[in-house]
């Protein structure tokens, strides 16, 4: 470790003309009020940007700055600085060079968290400064509870082989749930680090696989002590409230679970398996809140028709995707907007995810027939401005709801569809009268969620001559255009991506797809939506993402209904046309 004496910041401020003395002495106020570090203060006072302050330190100290979000992190030397004394001190170590250590730190002139760190480091080290927030990010990137988990899960397996069976006595039942909790805790931890939407515990016959999806795909942990995963599964039946005795059925359960400071809304499922049962639990975090129809990542011009939509004072709306596509977030955000004191809303679902004030909120339940038509029917009886339907399942719900429609209601719900089009379609397929169906639907919402290419390794992309040929059937006009695709690094664990958008078709009915529907034309209703000048697809709306260089190509064909299976005939005729150029 470099030697160093103690610098005033503020001195080395004000001589480099970053701030004036009066600033200086405003700001050591505030810090006495607050008790923050005085660069924190003068940041949040808008005396200095944080990159001022961040190259000062390293001209001043001769240290190294730099961005931890290029950097490639060496993993096993992060571990030498458990994570609690890596925030304590607000460092990381990032490289092991041999001799030394380089170390990445927010305040690098902390001369007392710099003697803590020699007494805890095997070696001297080096210093580097870096942004605070990066140095936060890159705590939940490279702290990943992995290591704890397996740690936990060999415990409870030595636990386990003991007895022989799970909780054979008092003392070792206090022994394993110790185990599990701890267990338990690491899994829900490492899942709200890498913000992940479902957990998979999957016993196999020798092992315990936990998988987690994360924007979207999923990840695999592999836990060799296959034997533990009934000790889990029972701790997870405990906390639902579910029938510990029954593992030859399905169930159903939630519990809520407070981990790192956000309150998490478990839906757990149990399904019986080869080797045991196997549960999947729907992680959502209650503290984030109801997202904003803006914060969805609805486009502009799109967001005010939808919003024009809302506004009519009957009539239904659905919005429609397969499950995890973010449906529920656009009712939620639709709703949000909606709730005003002067509005009677009821939402029946199953289950309900959020909690909305002034918003009468039923959860269905079919073991006392309390199912979404019997609940809906009383709904109309309860003077609602506003219905929200978790879900279309069944004719009777439908009718229900597009009768509720005509009757001066407006209604919002969702159904499992690939598209707008087939939306309007499926109504009729589950028994909805046509003219029924074209009186009340005033529009669809579809969407997805694609991935987001990871700004930290984005590289331009050539698609090939085959994606190029299917880039033209959702938009003959591609032009020039320069895509791009993520690397892989430290920041989105080699995926390339980070983070998702939603990506959204509306369909609005005119005269002509009413007609249609009015007499089960479902061939004219498709034929009319498709040439309709304002819908556009789903496909098209990612590729204009694509174009902006926010996701990739790859993201954009699994959206075309055309990318399933290319074939040779097609990949000849794209090469015998010249197709290859973009």
């Amino acid at each position: 470790m470099m030697s160093q004496t103690k610098i005033r910041l503020g001195d080395l401020l004000v001589q480099d003309g970053l701030i004036t003395d009066e600033q200086l002495v405003q700001a050591l106020g505030e810090q006495r009020k607050t008790g923050r570090k005085l660069g924190a203060t003068l940041i949040s006072m808008g005396l200095v940007t944080e990159q001022e302050l961040l190259t000062l330190l390293s001209r001043h100290l001769k240290v190294a700055l730099i961005d931890l979000d290029q950097y490639q992190v060496n993993a096993s030397a992060v571990k030498l600085l458990p994570e609690i004394q890596a925030r304590r001190y607000r460092a990381l170590v990032i490289e092991d060079k041999g001799d030394r250590l380089l170390v990445a730190m927010s305040d690098p002139a902390d001369l007392n968290a710099q003697d803590n760190l020699s007494d805890l480091l095997p070696k001297p080290f080096d210093m580097a400064v870096v942004s605070e927030a990066q140095l936060y990010n890159a705590y939940d990137t490279h702290y990943r509870k992995t290591d704890e988990i397996a740690s936990f899960a060999h415990e409870l397996a030595e636990e386990y082989q003991e007895t022989d069976d799970f909780s054979l006595s008092a003392g070792v039942e206090e022994e394993q749930d110790t185990a599990v909790s701890r267990l338990l805790q690491s899994i829900f931890d490492d899942a709200v680090i890498a913000k992940a939407s479902d957990i998979h515990i999957e016993p196999d016959e020798s092992k315990l696989r936990i998988r987690q999806r994360v924007d979207g795909v999923l990840q695999e942990t592999v836990i060799p002590q296959g034997n533990i995963a009934a000790a889990l599964v029972l701790r997870l039946k405990l906390m639902a409230g579910l029938d510990i005795s029954e593992k030859r059925l399905p169930q159903d359960g939630r519990t809520q679970v407070k981990v790192r400071g956000h309150r998490i809304d478990v839906r757990l499922s149990t399904m019986p398996v080869q080797s045991g049962e196997a549960v999947v639990m729907r992680l959502l975090d209650q503290s984030a809140g109801v997202l904003t129809l803006e914060q969805t990542g609805m486009p502009a011009p799109l967001l005010k028709r939808f919003r024009t939509l809302l506004q009519r004072p009957h009539g239904m709306i659905l919005v429609t995707g397969p499950t995890g596509s973010g449906k529920t977030t656009t009712l939620y955000g639709a709703l949000s907007e909606l709730n005003k004191p002067e509005r009677k809303i009821i939402t029946v679902e199953d289950p309900v995810e959020y909690r909305l004030p002034r918003v009468n909120q039923v959860q269905v339940n079919s073991k006392i027939d309390l199912t979404f038509s019997s609940v809906l029917r009383t709904t109309l009886r309860q003077d609602p401005d506003i219905i929200m339907v978790g879900e279309m399942r069944d004719q009777e719900t439908v009718e229900i709801g597009l009768r509720g429609a005509l009757t001066g209601h407006l209604v919002l719900s969702t159904l499992h569809t690939n598209d707008a089009v087939s939306s309007a379609i499926r109504l009729l397929d589950m028994g909805a009268p046509g003219y029924l169906a074209a009186s009340a639907l005033r529009g669809v919402v579809a969407q997805r969620l694609v991935r987001k290419i990871c700004d930290s390794c984005e590289s331009v992309y050539t698609p090939t001559p085959e994606e190029v040929f299917w880039l033209k059937h959702v938009d003959e006009s591609l032009g020039e255009v320069v895509f791009k695709k993520g690397r892989g690094c430290q920041k989105c664990n080699q995926t390339g991506y980070k983070g998702r958008i939603g990506v959204f078709e509306l369909l609005e009915l005119n005269d002509a797809m009413m007609d249609a529907l009015k007499v089960g034309d479902t061939v004219g209703f498709a034929q009319h939506a498709r040439e309709s000048n304002r819908y556009r697809p789903l496909a098209y709306a990612a590729l204009t993402y694509a174009k902006m260089g926010m996701t990739t190509v790859e993201e954009v064909l699994k959206l075309s209904e055309m990318v399933a299976d290319t074939s040779d005939t097609d990949v000849e005729k794209a090469e015998d046309t010249g197709d290859g150029q973009v």
